[in-house]
């Protein structure tokens, strides 16, 4: 049998067993078979008594072989076999001179009541067997359906908990059933951690839904273990783990056949499933994350170490130098040692801007922006950087016919300052560095190109993540110079990119969108 429930997706079929009917419900369906098989043979054996002046006796045997064929189409086998035996009795009788008695005076009708009750079963037998695997394959595909529309409301959903309440509700559509889903805590099961809030079962039955948590089988309602429970629970187990515990109360039939337990155990194993590679999933996102986290804890003590040790070293030392022996050193020498403490006091300084900027970009900045000319963002950015750029040569290429931009002029700065600075970082002394512009539709384009040696063979995506440096071994930094010119491109809503340079060197390419800016 099939009973239907109607979900969003349209009706789904889920099959019921037949052994599943009441004995009174099986009785009157078995008599209502057998009498149809009485009135189509009763039918049959009109037509043959209209047609028997016309047609030979052994003719008059097919008009009970089309009634057969419709009795087993129609009916279970044993109606049909009914119908098998019956027709030939009505044919012997009312058929088969004499009339209206079974004796024979021709014993070669017997022959032909015995290759007539032989067709007759079987072709009850094969009408039966073929309507078994109709009924079999629309189970099959019933099933096939309701699982496809479980994985479906399923899919996406990346909380167990979320997973649980829509399995639950699903279940419960299709079975006509009160179903909860347990999650456990520390191993134990809680009736207080379910996918919904009514509870249909009482709540003296968790050490029911424990002990199914703890030995992994089914139990409670008509089960031998703890057979006296109003509810049916079934284990949520995974390939690797327990995963929670399913509780099932009946509908109104009171009890599920035999199709139903397994079409449940499959429902079972396919929520259980989803849930484990849930949770999989996300102590994988967990463990990824903390990994990240340890390697960027490890880059930043290093880097900081390093970069904090070393101008601080160089600090204390001129300073003390200066404190203990400043009236015996020369005027030139004093000197030096005063602009060594600016200068690393310097670098210590951007040391210390570049974290916190990185900090304050990825927490979120409100952007603060007005229409600048690019040449006077360009102009301030070669400005702040005039003495490291003092032994390069500089060429800006920007067209008077540039639109202005919309940005935050502070922060498109600084992401010029860090560009520049890196290439006086990682190219010899002396090579020129070049500052292009150029307008293209709705954006506008700026590049910082070099001589230097350019980029290894797939570091031109690297270059941009936190605390990596690039191969060469002179440069210092904390690597964050990059990161933070991506991050303030990607708040503008542009995008940054790097390649090496026909004939040698590095290109970096900033791409702002105009958004109709005049």
């Amino acid at each position: 049998m099939i009973s239907s429930a109607e979900t969003d997706e349209g009706p789904i079929e889920t099959p019921e067993d037949g052994v599943g009917h009441s004995p009174i419900q099986a009785a009157r369906l078995s008599a209502r078979e057998f009498a149809l098989a009485l009135f189509l043979i009763g039918i049959s054996t009109v037509a043959a008594l209209a047609l028997r002046p016309y047609v030979t006796a052994t003719n008059l045997v097919m008009v009970y072989l089309l009634a057969i064929v419709a009795v087993a189409w129609q009916c279970g086998w044993p109606a049909s076999v009914f119908a098998s035996f019956l027709s030939v009795a009505a044919f012997d009788f009312f058929c088969v001179p004499p009339y209206l008695t079974f004796r024979v005076h021709d014993y070669e009708y017997v022959l032909t009541f015995a290759a007539m009750l032989v067709v007759a079963l079987v072709i009850s037998t094969q009408t039966a067997r073929i309507r078994k695997q109709a009924a079999d394959a629309i189970i099959r595909q019933s099933r096939s359906e309701t699982l496809f529309h479980l994985s479906r409301r399923l899919a996406g959903r990346n909380r167990v908990f979320d997973m649980a309440r829509i399995a639950a509700e699903y279940t419960a559509e299709v079975f006509e059933a009160s179903v909860v889903i347990f999650l456990p805590e520390n191993d134990r099961i809680s009736f207080a951690q379910r996918s919904c809030d009514r509870l249909p079962m009482a709540r003296d039955e968790q050490p029911v839904a424990q002990w199914v948590m703890e030995h992994g089988e089914k139990a409670g309602r008509g089960m031998e273990t703890h057979g006296s429970a109003t509810a049916l629970y079934f284990p949520l187990k995974g390939a690797r783990e327990m995963v929670g515990v399913m509780g099932v109360v009946p509908g109104d039939k009171g009890s599920f056949g035999k199709d139903q337990m397994q079409l449940l155990e499959v429902f079972a194993h396919q929520i259980s499933t989803a849930m484990e590679s849930t949770r999989s999933q996300h102590a994988a996102e967990t463990a990824r994350i903390q990994m990240q986290t340890e390697q960027m804890r490890s880059s930043l003590l290093s880097a900081v170490s390093h970069d904090l040790r070393t101008p601080l070293a160089s600090i204390t030392g001129a300073a003390s130098t200066l404190r203990s022996q400043g009236e015996k050193l020369l005027p030139e020498t004093r000197q030096e040692l005063l602009d060594s403490i600016a200068e690393e006091a310097e670098r210590l300084s951007r040391l210390v801007s570049n974290l916190l900027d990185m900090t304050r970009l990825e927490s979120g900045v409100e952007l603060r922006r007005d229409l600048y000319p690019l040449e006077e963002i360009v102009g301030a950015a070669l400005q702040r950087l005039e003495s490291q750029l003092s032994r390069r040569r500089v060429m800006t290429d920007l067209p008077d016919n540039l639109p202005l931009v919309s940005a935050d002029d502070v922060l498109l700065g600084q992401l010029l300052v860090n560009l520049l600075e890196n290439a006086t970082k990682y190219t010899p002394e002396g090579t020129p560095i070049e500052v292009v512009a150029e307008s293209s539709g709705d954006a506008i384009t700026l590049e910082v190109r070099d001589r230097g040696p350019g980029f290894a063979p797939q570091e031109e995506q690297r270059v941009f993540e936190k605390f990596y440096r690039g191969r060469s071994d002179c440069a210092r930094g904390a690597g964050l110079g990059l990161a933070i010119c991506q991050a303030i491109a990607q708040v503008h809503g542009g995008t940054i990119e790097a390649f090496n340079r026909a004939g040698g060197g590095a290109v970096f390419r900033i791409r702002l969108p105009l958004g109709g800016v005049p």
